[in-house]
């Protein structure tokens, strides 16, 4: 059965776990243990399906894997298993992986599930014809997709059916389809207990990187950088620069993430509101629009995808380029200066990024995918 409309809401009453639980008798393979792989696999896991995972041999994350309960095989063993293989590696290395592990192991009959649709958009990963395709990206990091879950809760994910396929009902289950394990998929995760949005692999694609160019990433970084080296050059202390112009975003942020705009500005004082739209129109003038319409037509043609690939085929040279100097920017030992007035701050992210078994695994809400 198609997907409805793009932009449609689907709730968890009409995206039943069913075709996934152990009692069907498939078999869900995870291939990665990062940051979103790892959050899939506990959490379809808890929600009754049965899943393994797949890793390099040797690797930090395979041993983490097995060490929270999961069997583990070889990528290609994992894929071979499954009738779901949710690729959850880094976007750069699902072509070389298709390529040389998954193709030739891929068969007609399976459906290839990816988190984030770059492969499938750019022709990285091609299914061969009989082989599904589906999308299910949640809209946050991997830990917040554990944390959530385990509140009873969820994030809302992407939902998309890339390559639609029939499968014929077994003895332990009925026929299905992608789509069907796809909507299986986000409830098991628990993005469908609040909602989830139908989209296509390249609503997802251009609207993430865009997304993380202009505003989340490149945006706000460059801001942030900006304003800092400003008011440092007029005289004022590093630190007190620092949270003004850096610190204090995750506040803004958080009321914006609760509230929306709307509700930010209702919670801010009137100074600050004023000074919205006394200085928002003039920092985002039409010639910052251009350059952001240029960035999105760099993402919708394909140069940037051919860019990301051209710096991993030269081991990310530009990229660890720019981090060294990151690091050795002036607002990174204001940062931590400040930082340090704050211990618990290290306390919490110490304890939220703690290998081993999640606090709240042994019961509570997220044991039910619905």
């Amino acid at each position: 059965m198609p997907l409805p409309p793009r932009g449609t809401v689907i709730k968890a009453s009409e995206a039943p776990f069913q075709p996934l639980e152990q009692a069907s008798g498939r078999l869900v393979s995870i291939l990665g243990y990062g940051n979103q792989g790892r959050a899939h696999a506990l959490n379809l896991r808890d929600s009754g399906a049965a899943v393994l995972v797949g890793g390099r041999p040797g690797s930090d994350a395979r041993a983490r894997a097995e060490a929270e309960g999961f069997e583990t095989f070889d990528l290609e063993d994992a894929a071979r298993k499954a009738d779901l293989v949710v690729i959850a590696l880094p976007d750069e290395v699902h072509g070389p992986v298709w390529t040389s592990t998954l193709a030739s192991v891929i068969r007609p009959g399976q459906v290839l599930g990816v988190v984030h649709g770059f492969s499938l958009h750019h022709g990285d990963i091609d299914p061969p014809d009989g082989v599904g395709a589906v999308l299910v990206a949640p809209k946050g990091p991997g830990r917040t997709v554990r944390e959530r879950y385990l509140m009873g809760q969820g994030i809302p994910a992407i939902i998309a059916v890339h390559r639609e396929i029939e499968m014929p009902a077994t003895e332990d289950a009925p026929a299905t389809d992608a789509t069907d394990l796809a909507l299986a998929w986000a409830t098991g995760l628990g993005c469908t207990r609040g909602g989830s949005i139908v989209g296509s692999v390249a609503d997802e694609t251009e609207t993430d990187l865009f997304g993380e160019q202009a505003v989340l990433c490149g945006g706000m970084t460059a801001l942030f950088l900006a304003a800092f080296e400003i008011l440092v050059e007029a005289g004022y202390p590093p630190e007190i620069a620092y949270i003004e112009c850096c610190h204090e975003a995750k506040q803004i942020g958080d009321l914006v993430y609760n509230r929306g705009i709307e509700g930010m500005r209702a919670a801010i004082s009137n100074t600050a509101e004023f000074g919205i739209d006394h200085a928002g129109p003039r920092l985002v003038d039409e010639k910052t629009r251009a350059t952001m319409r240029a960035l999105l037509q760099e993402i919708r043609d394909g140069g940037f995808a051919e860019r990301l690939r051209r710096d991993a085929r030269d081991g990310f040279r530009d990229l660890h380029a720019h981090r060294d100097a990151q690091r050795d920017h002036p607002i990174e030992a204001a940062g931590e200066t400040v930082r340090n007035l704050m211990p618990w701050l290290a306390e919490e992210d110490a304890r939220l990024q703690a290998p081993g078994p999640d606090t709240a695994d042994e019961g509570g809400n997220g044991a039910t995918p619905g």
